[in-house]
This record gives C-alpha cells, sequence and structure tokens, in this order.
C-alpha cells in the first residue's frame, strides 16, 4: 500500500480539482500535527488559495471537505481556526490496516512508482592514509541513505572514491625510496600507520627540497606514463590500504564497490578536449579554467574552476567532472548523491554548474550534495587525541566496543547475573558499533554534534541501547510466555489474528506504526536520515507507555493476543527501521 501521507494528498488534490477545476490542484500543505488535540493531520491549503480564489480561507475548506472523500481512513474532517482542515485517522482504519500488514515482509510499504538508478558516492578515504573520525560521518550517512533507497525500490550503485592518484604518490614512493626501499618492492613491508607518518615527511620533504619536489615529479610522470615499475609499488600501497579499510567496513557492515580517482585517470584528456571545443575553457596564469557567472572570491573577482593546472596536472575537479559524464553516460545514472563534508559545498556547486553547462548533467538528471557537519569533543571544539592528532577511526570504534563491554558487566554485576563469555562479547560490540552509528544518524547532518561516550551508551534517552532494549523487551514477553515471534506457529497467526485498539496507548501506538512508511519515503527524498531516528525513538517511546499501561501476557483473550500481535508489530518495525540504519538488534541485552 502506499505511504498514508501519499494517499491522503491524492484524495485532497482530487478534491480541490472537483472544487475548483483542474487548475486548482496544487500541494495540499498536508502534514502530521505536533499537538492530537488537532488531529493526526492537518492541511492548510485554504489559506494559501484565499488570495488567488478571492475567497475568505473557511469558505474554502468548507468547499475543500465537500468534495473530500476520506470516509475509509479517518473521522469526519474538522475545521478549524480560519480554515485548517484537521484529519483524525479511524479505529477502524487503524485496525484493518495492522491485520493487512502483519503477513507483509515489508510491513506493508510500497516500492516506489517511478524507481531509478541512483549512485552514492560516500567515505572516500585516501590511500595510504588511516580512516579517522572525519570518515566517520560519510560512511555512516551513506550506508545507510543507500539502504532506504534500496529498500523503497531504487536501484543503488554504491561507490567509494577513493584518493589513489596525483601528485601524494609521487612523493611517497620518492621518499620510501631513500629510507625504505623494501616497501617498494615487498608488500607490507610496513603498517599503515608507519606510511602515515612516512607521507608526513615526505611532504615536508616535497615543501621544503626543490630537488626532492623535482623527484616527486618524476615518479608522477613516470606513474601516469604506466612505467610499471611505479605502477606495482602503487598498488602495493593501494592493495595494503584497501585491506586497512575493509576491517573496518567489515566492522560497520558497510557495503561499497570501489571506484577510485584512478579510475577516471584515463578520461581527464578527453574533459579538457570537450570543454575546450565547447568554448568554456579560459587560459588563467597559466591553468586552464572555466568561469561560471555567480562564483566570486572574497574580493568579489570571478572565482575560476581550474580543470588542468599550470604545469600540465589535473585537479579534483577534472575527476569529478569526468566521474559525473561517467556516471550519467556508462552508469546511467537518474540521481547522483555525494556525501562529503559541507566544507566542499562550493566545489560541488561549481562542478555540478560546469557539468550541466557542458551537457554532461542533463536536467533529468538530479545531482545533489549532502553536506554534513564536524565530529565535535565535548569541549566544543573538533574531536583530536590528547596530543592534538586527528583520532583514528579504528581507535574510536574500539573505545566504543570497550566501553559498552565496561557497562555491561556493571550491569551485570549490580544484578548478580553471569553470562557466557560470547554473550558479552556479542552484546559489548553490537552495542557499542551501534551506539556509534546512532549517534551520528540521529542529529541533523547539517549540523556538527559534540561526541560523548556516555550519552551516546545510555539506556535512557535518544540512543541505539535504548531502542535496542525496546525490542530486546518484546523478545523477553516472547520468553515468559513461551512463544516464539520468529517460530513457523506465530508466523501462522499473522494476518488472521485481528488488533482491537481499546487504550489511548494502544491507539497511539498504531498510528506511530502506520507512519512508518511515509518517514521512509521523506528520507528517500531529503535525505536525512534523522528524521528516521527520531520516529523509531518515538515508537519506543510509545510502546514503553503501552507496555507499562497494558498488561500483555496477563489479559484475557482476544486481548492477549491482539496485544502480542500489536507487539510483534513494534519489533518488526524497529528490526526493519534498524537494519536501514545498519544497526542489528539484540534479542538479549
Amino acid at each position: 500500500m502506499k505511504p498514508l501521507l501519499q494517499q491522503l494528498k491524492a484524495r485532497f488534490s482530487a478534491a480541490l480539482s472537483a472544487a475548483f477545476g483542474p487548475d486548482a490542484t496544487t500541494d495540499p500543505l498536508l502534514a502530521a500535527t505536533s499537538d492530537p488535540k488537532f488531529g493526526d493531520y492537518q492541511c492548510n491549503v485554504a489559506l494559501s488559495l484565499a488570495r488567488p480564489l478571492a475567497q475568505k480561507p473557511r469558505q474554502i475548506a468548507e468547499q475543500i471537505v465537500a468534495h473530500l472523500d476520506v470516509a475509509d481512513l479517518c473521522e469526519p474532517p474538522k475545521i478549524a481556526g480560519p480554515g485548517f482542515i484537521n484529519l483524525t485517522l479511524s479505529r477502524s482504519y487503524l485496525e484493518a490496516q495492522l491485520l493487512q500488514i502483519q503477513s507483509d515482509e515489508r510491513l506493508g510499504i510500497s516500492l516506489v512508482e517511478k524507481p531509478q538508478m541512483v549512485v552514492v558516492d560516500f567515505s572516500s578515504p585516501n590511500i595510504a592514509k588511516e580512516m579517522h573520525v572525519g570518515h566517520l560521518r560519510s560512511t555512516i550517512i551513506g550506508e545507510s541513505l543507500a539502504r532506504i533507497l534500496e529498500f523503497v525500490g531504487h536501484q543503488v550503485l554504491r561507490l567509494n572514491h577513493v584518493g589513489d592518484w596525483g601528485t601524494q604518490f609521487g612523493m611517497l614512493i620518492a621518499h620510501l625510496q631513500d629510507v625504505h626501499p623494501e616497501a617498494l618492492t615487498t608488500a607490507d613491508t610496513l603498517d599503515l600507520g608507519d606510511l602515515v607518518s612516512l607521507y608526513r615527511a615526505a611532504k615536508k620533504r616535497f615543501d621544503e627540497d626543490e630537488a626532492f619536489k623535482e623527484r616527486a615529479h618524476q615518479k608522477v610522470v613516470a606513474l601516469q606514463s604506466g612505467d610499471p615499475a611505479a605502477r606495482q609499488v602503487w598498488k602495493l600501497l593501494c592493495d595494503q590500504s584497501r585491506r586497512e579499510f575493509q576491517v573496518i567496513y567489515d566492522l560497520l557492515d558497510v557495503h561499497l564497490q570501489e571506484r577510485g580517482e584512478s579510475f577516471y585517470e584515463p578520461f581527464l584528456p578527453g574533459i579538457v578536449q570537450e570543454l575546450d571545443e565547447l568554448g568554456l575553457l579560459v587560459e588563467n596564469q597559466g591553468a586552464l579554467c572555466v568561469f561560471l557567472e555567480g562564483f566570486t572570491n572574497r574580493e568579489g573577482e570571478p572565482l575560476p574552476l581550474i580543470i588542468q593546472k599550470a604545469d600540465g596536472g589535473y585537479n579534483y575537479a577534472t575527476t569529478d567532472l569526468a566521474s559525473i559524464r561517467y556516471r550519467v553516460r556508462e552508469d546511467q545514472g537518474d540521481r547522483l548523491i555525494y556525501v562529503v563534508d559541507a566544507g566542499q559545498s562550493l566545489h560541488f556547486q561549481q562542478v555540478f554548474g560546469v557539468a550541466r553547462k557542458a551537457g554532461w548533467l542533463p536536467e533529468s538528471v538530479e545531482a545533489t550534495h549532502v553536506p554534513f557537519g564536524l565530529v565535535l569533543g565535548e569541549d566544543g571544539k573538533k574531536l583530536r587525541t590528547r596530543s592534538g592528532e586527528t583520532v583514528r577511526l579504528q581507535d574510536l570504534l574500539d573505545e566504543a566496543i570497550v566501553r559498552a563491554r565496561a557497562d555491561l558487566e556493571s550491569r551485570l554485576q549490580e544484578r548478580e547475573i553471569d553470562e557466557p563469555e560470547d554473550f558479552k562479547t556479542q552484546v559489548a560490540q553490537r552495542v557499542g558499533l551501534s551506539a556509534v552509528k546512532y549517534a551520528d544518524l540521529s542529529q541533523n547532518r547539517t549540523s556538527s554534534y559534540g561526541f560523548s561516550f556516555d550519552k551516546m551508551l545510555s539506556l535512557k534517552g535518544n540512543t541505539a541501547p535504548y531502542m535496542l532494549y525496546a525490542y530486546a523487551r518484546v523478545q523477553s514477553i516472547g520468553r515468559e510466555g513461551g512463544i516464539d515471534f520468529a517460530g513457523p506457529d506465530f508466523a501462522a497467526l499473522r494476518g488472521k489474528t485481528p488488533v482491537s485498539l481499546d487504550e489511548p496507548t494502544e491507539l497511539a501506538l498504531a498510528k506511530h506504526l502506520l507512519g512508518f512508511g511515509d518517514v521512509l519515503y521523506q528520507v528517500a527524498d531529503d535525505l536525512l536520515p534523522n528524521r528516521l531516528c527520531q520516529h523509531l525513538f518515538e515508537l519506543s517511546q510509545k510502546y514503553n507507555q503501552f507496555y507499562e499501561n497494558c498488561p500483555v501476557l496477563k489479559a484475557e483473550e482476544p486481548i492477549r493476543s491482539s496485544r502480542l500481535m500489536l507487539c510483534d508489530t513494534v519489533a518488526r518495525t524497529l528490526k526493519l527501521g534498524l537494519s536501514l540504519l545498519s544497526i542489528s538488534v539484540l534479542e538479549r541485552m
């Protein structure tokens, strides 16, 4: 079935057309209410139509309601104030929908009518450098968006645009030749952490020593020209970095297809040639650039997008333009999504603008930069180690697991419970990693946020442990009542067990369950996964209120079965919703 909000909007559009003619069809301005006393949904379109229709908003609202057919979904609509139309979902509709979604693996959420090929570019670490906390947001946000887009029916290509090409390799190869020549021929001679230190030393030499700088340039030329020895060293460095990255991707349950900067290197001369043939290239201080209207620097001077540097080398922009052209022409992408930090906003505005002007990014293809803020320490400054270094992502994840383990053992000790080692290991890892992921995703991605292990591991508030606990609470009901929610006997009851919504907390819980599809469609559109986090948090809250006010196992039939089915639907919704955030549930905590 279509998400409820979509259904209601379609009904309002039909009513507007019937009341004022086909030209009056517009966005009905329908949204969920923030206060239950105004019902469940409110339509404000009457106010916006007052001037064009030259009528009072309340008169417009009355005409809309006269043509509005929602009797199968809602109680009779009510007009409030100057012309707000309030809708309250009917109990009979809610009960029927809950019965319908019981036996559906997708919980009644339909696929999009027009699926697209969506390319999601995320994570993108640099070869010969360790992944740090700055890579966390791109990796986690990108994975979640890819999962949600796939679930609603789009075909998704997940690309890891790693930095595996350019001047940095010339510097590193030249430096290794002097200090660790064995690393140029033998795999894994050095740890990735050692390579990072050596890269810093190479950069220092590059900036200070002209002779070394020239040698590094020669190594880059050899690499770009296909010199076998240079390519072999490059491959060794890339392979080692990939293995290190994969450890983190496996730990985070992230799935990517690598297509780094080197993939597009053969296409770069063609990018320059096409831009030149289109008359878009301008020489500026020896470099070849494109100037777009509306882009200026702080002095108000035209701001160029550099395509080819004065020394003949290519810029990030050249590679990004080649990637756009390839993703549209070869991958047949309908929607291109770049999950990259907010500091690159201007870069992507220029790149998208040049790609549009060159015809590589047609109007039929949507290109979106998904910006995100910084991860801050509790002092409000950029998260760093005590020595001032950027925090390694592996260290951050390891510490989350250690802290989750300490918290678990403390709770077990307080309750004098002894659990086997494999149980404690599994719970600590899953809770620790889930807490880190959720703490990131639950923030509006456009903002920076303060990183706090204490807050993210808390069993209270909008945290992963709080929701994992809500799911585990449902499973504990099953264990206490001898009911296997995952077994075939209970599965046979789904779709055949009516749910009766007699209590206010049952009614509130049911309404929230049926809003799940609306939220997923909204996130697939605006790419803000914190909306899904908020929905799951509120679902957990409403379930806990239901649990405290409505006995389940001690209730008489048929209320007992009704409430068991409601618990099961909550658990399945939490499990599905959290999985779309790349978070796995726990049967016990």
